[in-house]
């Protein structure tokens, strides 16, 4: 269900219109409606509660901490893939012992920081991450409680760069070393085993592949336990999609009667891992017209908005649909046009060849289904500031991010002594390594 409605002919973000908030925020700007994350998080917790299921939102579709505290206060735990995201779901609110750190390369640093602050577990994804774990949680005197996630060799039927849990994805241990993972993990003295993890991929439309993922999780776990091991815990990853196309997602009750079939006879406590299911479909793009521009072979729309603020596209070719934020007339003449960015690259391309109704200079239009992986994939590319962010809730809406500028950027950057007028030693006379002095 998305919270992007015409109303009067003009688009709003629940009852607010998105022409007012690009008059007092500019444009580009993401805008989340509240009353979409929640409906979805209560259509979600609602089919899998029963099963006792957790849910833990995966910070990285988007990890605005208005975003987080949202989640989090309907009861969300948190899946987080770095120390940062760590910081960002506490601050919001999440509290650690609902928090899942998973990733292929964690650091020493960030373990330690895990550990003290209290996490649930640590899903470990190979062999020297086991021993890394130890050997940390010994230097810090407390014991890291760690699932195994698996990679059962499924495909997941998306896209290539966004799929999981294939033997040549660089996911999870292969199922075939997974026992001898698990034995591994129980001679080290620092670790507590606690359960299996498994993630196959994003963006699953068909739960057929959950299912043969699921198969062969539960079958793990009655192995290991006919050889004498506990398993007490399974984290079920995430994936579920979204219609960008307009295409019909899964259905949750579908996706649960998988799961009370599949593993809940196991006696486990249960965790899934959403993160696009919550909050794509809150989520908009608000962008202007520059310039609309009649080439000898094509017609180019292009906007403020570039490839720095919505990547998908460029990264994946995935599709988002454009509207312009005036309703267009019924009777409006439609005409296909390559919708672009300022970017100083031909990727910079949104659509080619797009259905639009007439739009000019200085028209407002919005990219639907962008509430993940949008915002927290920007960039600053051509020195292009990362746009504004907007949460709206009912009839009131405030700036949740605020436009980066220029300076901002130029603040975070040094010019050398030897290229300002400075001392001009180098660091080798001095014998110390080089630092940023801010």
């Amino acid at each position: 269900m998305t919270g992007f409605t015409y109303k009067n002919g003009v688009l709003h973000a629940d009852d607010i219109a998105l022409s007012t908030i690009a008059d007092k925020v500019g444009t580009p700007t993401y805008v989340y409606a509240s009353s979409t994350i929640e409906q979805n998080y209560a259509r979600l917790a609602n089919a899998l509660s029963p099963l006792g299921v957790r849910i833990a939102y995966a910070l990285k579709a988007n990890s605005n901490q208005a975003v987080i505290a949202t989640l989090a206060r309907l009861g969300a735990g948190g899946d987080i893939v770095s120390g940062g995201e760590l910081t960002r779901a506490m601050a919001a609110g999440i509290a650690p012992d609902r928090i899942v750190f998973s990733g292929v390369g964690k650091t020493a640093d960030e373990v330690a920081q895990a550990l003290r602050a209290g996490i649930h577990q640590f899903n470990v994804e190979s062999i020297p991450e086991l021993d890394l774990i130890d050997r940390v949680a010994a230097s810090v005197g407390i014991r890291a409680n760690v699932a195994l996630r698996v990679n059962p060799d499924v495909d997941a039927g998306t896209h290539a760069k966004i799929t999981t849990g294939r033997k040549d994805n660089k996911f999870g241990i292969d199922l075939d070393d997974a026992a001898a993972a698990w034995t591994r993990a129980v001679s080290l003295p620092n670790l507590n085993p606690v359960g299996l993890a498994v993630h196959i991929g994003s963006q699953l439309i068909d739960l057929t592949p959950y299912r043969a993922a699921y198969r062969r999780l539960a079958d793990l776990v009655r192995a290991l336990r006919a050889q004498g091991h506990e398993v007490s815990r399974l984290d079920l990853g995430g994936g579920l999609g979204v219609g960008y196309r307009g295409e019909t997602g899964p259905d949750v009750a579908d996706y649960a009667a998988l799961v009370r079939e599949m593993v809940s006879d196991l006696g486990c406590s249960l965790m899934v891992e959403p993160g696009r299911y919550l909050v794509a479909e809150a989520g908009c793009v608000l962008s202007r017209v520059l310039f609309v521009k009649d080439g000898s072979a094509r017609r180019f729309v292009i906007l403020d908005a570039g490839m720095n603020d919505l990547l998908r596209p460029a990264l994946y070719d995935s599709f988002h649909a454009v509207v312009p934020v005036k309703q267009a007339a019924p009777d409006a003449v439609i005409h296909p046009a390559d919708i672009v960015g300022p970017v100083c690259e031909t990727g910079d391309t949104f659509a080619k060849a797009r259905e639009l109704p007439p739009l000019e200079q200085g028209d407002l239009v919005a990219f639907l289904h962008a509430g993940a992986y949008g915002a927290v994939m920007g960039s600053t590319y051509n020195t292009r500031p990362l746009a504004a962010e907007v949460l709206v809730a009912g009839n009131k809406f405030e700036l949740v991010r605020p436009r980066q500028t220029v300076e901002d950027l130029l603040s975070r950057e040094r010019i050398p002594s030897w290229l300002s007028g400075g001392d001009q030693h180098s660091p080798s006379e001095s014998g110390q390594p080089l630092r940023s002095t801010g």
